[in-house]
This record gives C-alpha cells, sequence and structure tokens, in this order.
C-alpha cells in the first residue's frame, strides 16, 4: 500500500506543488491496464529522473459536463479512482475541475498555463487516444510536437489489447452489463469495486436465514441484475460472501438494491462502509413461487460462490490510502 499519497487541487497552493514532477494524464475510470500502462511509463521517466510521478485527472468526469442528462455509468466515482492511484505507487495526484471554464481552455494555454507553469511538469504520459483542451483539440502529436520547445519528455503509450481486443473503459462498462465479471477483471487488473454504506432494509434476509447487508448503488450502476460471488473489505478485514444486485422480483421488485450475505460473519454492520468486490458471476435474477424454493436457490447459490472464491483466494482491488 502507498503511504504519503498526495492529492493536489485547484485551491493548493503553488508552493506546495513539487515543480518538476512527470505526470500521467487521463481521466482513469477504473485504472484498467490501458491505465496502469501510461502510468507505469510515467513511474519509469520519474525513476529515470529522479522526480515524483502523479496523475492528472479531472473531475468529474468531462463526459457528465458535456452531457449532463445522460446517464453516466461511472467504473469508480472519485474517491475510489484516487484509492486506486495511491496504490500503483505513484507519488499523488492532482484532479482538475471539469467545469465551463476548463472545457473552454485552449489546448496550448492548457499546457502552457496548467501544465508548464502551474505544475512545472519535466514530463508527461499519455494514453494514445487521449485529448483534451476546448474542442478536444489537444492530442499525443501536439504534445509531441511541443516537447523540444518546452523542455519536456512526452510519452505515448499504444492501446494494450487482451486476445485482440483493446482494453478500455467502455469495454468494461459492457462486460459489467453482461454479467462478465472475469472479463471485467482481466480488463481491470484486479476485481471491479463498489464502496457504500450499509443501510437498513426489509430486514426478509433474516427470517430466510441469511442476513444481508443492503447497499444503495448509484442510480446509474449497469452492473447486470444477478447474483455474485464476492469478497468484502471492511477496513483491513476480508469476508467472503454472496450478493443478489437488482430488483428482488420475489418480493416487491423494487429499486435496485445490493444485498450482501458474508459467510461465517457475526455482528452488526448497519451504518459501516464496506467495499464490495466482485469475483464471479452465478445467475440471473428470478422470481420465485414459493419461500422454500428461493431458499433452496440462496443455499446453492452460496455453494457455487464459496467454491468461486476458494478457487480465487487472493482476489481483492489493491488500494492505497489517499493522504
Amino acid at each position: 500500500m502507498s503511504t504519503g499519497f498526495t492529492v493536489i487541487r485547484d485551491n493548493t497552493p503553488e508552493s506546495a506543488i513539487p515543480k518538476g514532477a512527470v505526470v500521467a494524464m487521463g481521466n482513469f475510470d477504473g485504472v484498467h491496464l490501458g491505465h496502469r500502462a501510461v502510468i507505469g511509463a510515467a513511474l519509469a521517466m520519474g525513476r529515470a529522473r529522479g522526480v515524483p510521478a502523479l496523475a492528472v485527472t479531472f473531475e468529474p468526469h468531462p463526459r457528465k459536463f458535456f452531457s449532463p442528462n445522460t446517464p453516466q455509468f461511472r467504473l469508480t466515482d472519485e474517491t475510489n479512482k484516487l484509492r486506486l492511484l495511491a496504490a500503483t505507487g505513484l507519488a499523488g495526484a492532482v484532479v482538475m475541475t471539469f467545469d465551463k471554464a476548463r472545457a473552454g481552455t485552449t489546448a496550448q494555454d492548457f499546457i502552457h498555463h496548467d501544465l508548464i507553469r502551474r505544475l512545472g511538469i519535466s514530463g508527461i504520459a499519455v494514453g494514445y487516444d487521449f485529448h483534451f483542451g476546448k474542442g478536444r483539440v489537444g492530442s499525443p502529436s501536439l504534445l509531441v510536437s511541443e516537447a523540444p520547445r518546452l523542455g519536456i519528455e512526452v510519452d505515448v503509450q499504444a492501446h494494450v489489447d487482451i486476445e485482440e481486443r483493446p482494453v478500455s473503459s467502455s469495454a468494461i462498462r459492457m462486460a459489467l452489463a453482461e454479467g462478465e465479471v472475469t472479463d471485467a477483471t482481466t480488463m481491470l487488473g484486479g476485481p471491479w469495486f463498489v464502496t457504500g454504506k450499509v443501510i437498513h432494509g426489509e430486514k426478509r434476509g433474516r427470517d430466510l436465514g441469511y442476513p444481508t447487508a443492503n447497499i444503495r448503488l448509484d442510480k446509474h450502476c449497469g452492473l447486470k441484475h444477478g447474483i455474485y460471488a464476492v469478497r468484502v473489505g471492511k477496513g483491513a478485514q476480508r469476508f467472503d460472501g454472496v450478493a443478489s444486485f437488482g430488483r428482488r422480483p420475489t418480493f416487491d421488485n423494487g429499486a435496485p438494491l445490493l444485498e450482501v450475505f458474508l459467510f461465517d460473519f457475526k455482528g452488526d454492520l448497519y451504518d459501516t462502509v464496506l467495499d464490495v468486490a466482485f469475483i464471479g458471476f452465478i445467475r440471473e435474477e428470478l422470481k420465485f413461487d414459493t419461500i422454500e424454493a428461493l431458499i433452496r436457490q440462496m443455499d446453492d447459490d452460496s455453494a457455487k460462490a464459496r467454491a468461486q472464491l476458494a478457487a480465487a483466494p487472493d482476489a481483492f482491488p489493491q488500494l492505497g490510502a489517499i493522504g
């Protein structure tokens, strides 16, 4: 786990910004293998120069600014993105507010004001398809062409392919929408996870012998409704379990809810913040005619979840502490 991971924001005094650092720039939604190639290039550049390496990223995601009424299924919210970045070896992250002023900044002004004057970078790594600045005019080729005059090093990373398919945040979202969590894990370099506070539910699970920790996910979460093998983080503790994400068709067909049953756990989890990592997909959500049939299915789901988790004993996202 990284220590001393520093977050620099728009209101951070310039005196607190380490001049001469190298940066990996991107939106980094999910911090997948393609993103990690960019980060790895920045880390290597930083080691060679003897300077820290930082991530430069944007919040909210630019898609949210340009299409505020379009549902946005984010793989990681800001906090979890930073936790993932903090575990890569980076010294910190620069979180730039993406608002009207940022959207209207020309690529040249962004390079000269934000990257050179304010951050004082000595090098930058980007992905082959990353664009920035007003009208998305800024590109890897622009950075390469400007590099000699600016006195900075530029590294452009090609796309990362798995079985001849480029890794991307959109491909991971599609995999999760289809319940293909194994494919998502492969592209991410670790299990996809969500974080949320345990809320009070209808307590039906307790009556069924399966008391659950209920978490309301973002309303735009695009994960396929169904039953999953999960590994849960409660601080530094880890627990295996089985989870249902969906509308509970046997009972109320209501708003989507994540219901997690932890194996071999006793205790009160209300108001506790949990990390829930999705290790395997078990089945689609079903409606049962009787409670007895539901319980039999839950017993079978639990056995399958235990088997999937036993086959992946160390599967859990690598998370760092945010300083």
